[in-house]
């Protein structure tokens, strides 16, 4: 029998809504869900073959552990209870800070992270690396200088927006946004709107914009510094918004007074007018700015985010409607960490401080490798998959080689569990409740809990009961009253009876998570939605006021009824609404301004000067062009896509060239090169396209993933350096890596 079911897409941070049409326990195709409130019923490509996420034939189904170089199917108990040995065993021999938890949910299995984290705290560490550190931590942490907390990002209103900017954004295939490719198409095609493409190459953003900012690669921070001292220096500013709504200008200002704009933007290679009429519409149109990978991941990154805030701040172009606006949300991505005080962690090593709670990918290696006495000895790294989405392959391969604990939970077994110690599997976001808490819509707050579609084959559990598990082995869970379980079936009473417990034993509200697993979660089915039910009795005051705007009544069982609502809507539904006339009452610094003046990046700013970025952009003659590595295509998604027949037929994995440098360098669509960088080598299939600017080279990634005993394209990670990074936060430069492309040399 054959029978549709909705859902929400795994495969990146937008989760749009699908239909699932199941036969025999299979997903047999694929479409948008027009009722999903979000998305639209807009799908891209990728949703499409969700099929593929789903079944194949490295998906997991009882826990392993590797005996002799092989691994052997164990039971469920043996295997938490050796995990939970060993981990006390290293936590008392050596130190809680040599255990570290790697992961978080990834694109959309969020729930696990609230239990890895409190599994983690437990134990007495704090080092918790995940994704978000890859890509985001500069961004969170200028966020969190300005607007006074760094889970307080913004978005654009782009609905009121007369212009949209995007730096360093793709849109048209990374989304970022709900339905992306037509929101920019409709500004693109809009006569009273104007949409603009910062970015080096000719992307499918910059092939429909309005105007196209071809900036050399790597000089974002001097751009950005010309474009607001062009402002500051003709009077351009928003003196009434910058008196009402910013502090710190007068001290940031002269920065920028004498700046020299001409000589900055012959580096950056941009003509002075175009740039000159690109400030002067910033600053007089409201305006939606939004940034992604191509600066997040590039030189200055933290510098350019705080640059970002600064041009924003400047032209009136935050907490407006039609500019960029704090969402509401029903959970934050992380915990605000201000590095400045005492209580927040830094790695042993490498001295990297937390930010949004998160430590970065990075420098993991280095910390595993150290002879520090507390050194990362154990890593229980789950829904990810460092080996193949971490900056530098070779570097984790030798450091987690010296680890004397790795447990890899994941759905299928990737590069990461095959060298693992023991391997756990997870059910996948079709088997289990579960949902993401990214919250980048305007003006209302979505969430979507998906539900299990399919019967699950073997034994696969939801990931945050596998830290239930283990946090129960080691008796971190007290004994809980039973009168817990027995009035699990009534939730009204149960909750009364858990308000007690708590009031009587305070010490146990931060194990609330595993609390409500071990008594509601049996009668829900479901560790994830008996957290689900938690959280919304838990909802800060910001949040139930959203829920009201939402229509949701006011009062002590507002929890219940928008759980009620979750269950009755797999579609999704508004949970909140926010008021964007009050956007400023989100701001949590101490003025209750936006604070532009930040002592440390006014100290880079006066380092970015076009004299100085003039020799650190000469080309070396070992590597005399940039590579991009990183690129967001139809073709490719995260590395859970194991089975490459999904991209049949098409040229998924490509070294983009450009024309004129095919033809110096003797190469044609089609042929083989070989790409160099201080990493290492790979040999690759040639795009000869203009997509790429001369001297820059473009590989995409989540390739060189192993299935069936064959490699499918290249690993670009094997060619960055983990080294290669931000000197503030540590995410990696992989959209500016010096490299050098030949022609592959065969011999008869």
């Amino acid at each position: 029998m054959k029978e549709w079911f909705k859902s929400g897409c795994a495969l990146c941070a937008q989760n749009c809504g699908v239909e699932l049409l199941i036969e025999n326990n299979h997903i047999i195709q694929v479409r948008g869900d027009k009722s999903n409130p979000k998305s639209q019923g807009y799908i891209c490509r990728k949703g499409m073959n969700l099929a593929y996420y789903q079944h194949h034939d490295q998906r997991l189904k009882y826990p392993l552990k590797k005996l002799n170089g092989e691994f052997v199917r164990i039971s469920w108990d043996q295997a938490i209870s050796e995990i939970a040995a060993k981990l006390s065993e290293i936590q008392t021999e050596h130190s809680p800070r040599s255990i570290a938890y790697m992961g978080g949910g990834g694109q959309s299995s969020h729930f696990e992270a609230a239990f890895g984290v409190r599994l983690l705290r437990a134990l007495g560490s704090r080092y918790h690396y995940g994704a978000l550190a890859q890509e985001l931590t500069g961004y969170h942490w200028a966020q969190g200088r300005c607007l006074g907390r760094q889970y307080l990002g913004t978005v654009p209103d782009e609905e009121h927006a007369e212009m949209l900017v995007s730096i360093g954004w793709n849109g048209m295939v990374s989304h970022q946004m709900p339905r992306a490719p037509q929101v920019l198409r409709e500004f693109s095609k809009n006569p009273n709107k104007i949409l603009a493409v910062i970015d080096p190459r000719k992307s499918e953003t910059a092939r429909i914009a309005d105007i196209h900012l071809a900036v050399r690669p790597g000089t974002d921070a001097l751009l950005l510094q010309a474009i607001i001292a062009m402002i500051i220096q003709e009077g351009w500013q928003n003196q009434a918004y910058l008196d009402e709504h910013v502090s710190g200008f007068e001290q940031i200002k002269p920065i920028f007074i004498s700046f020299d704009i001409e000589a900055a933007l012959k580096i950056c290679e941009l003509d002075y007018q175009q740039v000159k009429d690109f400030a002067y519409l910033m600053a007089t149109r409201k305006t939606g700015v939004h940034t992604d990978l191509g600066v997040l991941m590039n030189r200055h990154s933290t510098l350019v985010s705080c640059l970002v805030m600064v041009l924003q701040g400047i032209c009136g172009q935050i907490g407006l409607p039609g500019t960029n606006l704090i969402p509401g949300h029903f959970m934050p991505m992380g915990a605000h960490s201000d590095e400045r005080k005492d209580s927040n962690w830094k790695t042993v090593t490498t001295g990297f401080p937390s930010i949004l709670g998160y430590f970065p990918p990075n420098v993991l290696p280095e910390e595993i490798i150290s002879d520090h006495p507390e050194r990362i000895r154990a890593v229980l790294c789950f829904q990810s998959n460092p080996l193949r989405s971490y900056a530098d392959t070779s570097a984790y391969e030798e450091a987690f080689q010296r680890l004397d604990l790795l447990v890899t939970c994941e759905l299928a077994m990737t590069e990461t569990a095959a060298i693992s110690h023991y391997v756990l599997p997870s059910r996948s976001v079709f088997e289990s409740w579960d949902s993401s808490f990214f919250t980048w819509t305007l003006p209302g707050v979505f969430f979507q809990m998906r539900r299990p579609l399919i019967r699950q084959e073997g034994e696969a559990l939801e990931a945050s009961e596998i830290h239930l598990r283990i946090a129960d082995a080691l008796g971190i869970i007290p004994e809980l009253p039973v009168a817990l379980y027995e009035k699990a079936g009534n939730r009204l009473e149960y909750g009364l009876e858990l308000m007690q417990y708590l009031q009587a034993n305070p010490q146990s509200t931060d194990l609330i998570p595993f609390i409500l697993g071990k008594t509601l979660g049996p009668a829900l089915g479901s560790t994830n939605l008996a957290t689900l039910w938690g959280l919304l009795q838990r909802m800060p005051k910001e949040s139930r006021e959203n829920a009201v705007r939402a229509g949701f009544k006011k009062g002590p069982f507002m929890g219940e009824e928008i759980f009620q609502a979750l269950l009755d809507h797999p579609e999704g539904i508004w949970l909140g609404q926010i008021n964007p006339e009050e956007n400023f009452k989100f701001l949590k610094t101490e003025d209750g301004k936006i604070n532009l003046w930040i002592p440390e990046m006014a100290e880079w700013m006066l380092e970015v000067t076009p004299e100085k970025e003039a020799v650190a952009l000469q080309a070396d003659d070992r590597y005399p062009m940039i590579l991009m590595a990183g690129r967001h295509t139809s073709t490719n998604a995260n590395t859970i896509m194991r089975n490459p027949a999904w991209n049949e037929g098409k040229r998924a994995c490509t070294l983009a060239l450009n024309p004129l440098d095919g033809e110096k360098l003797g190469l044609s669509d089609g042929s083989m090169a070989l790409i160099t960088t201080e990493a290492g080598s790979a040999e690759i299939e040639v795009e000869i396209t203009d997509d790429a600017r001369p001297g820059q080279v473009i590989i995409p990634h989540g390739f060189g993933l192993e299935y069936n005993g064959e490699i499918y394209g290249v690993n670009v990670n094997r060619l960055t350096k983990n080294t290669h990074r931000d000197k503030f936060v540590a995410t990696p430069l992989h959209r500016y890596v010096p490299c050098r492309v030949e022609v592959v040399e065969r011999q008869d």
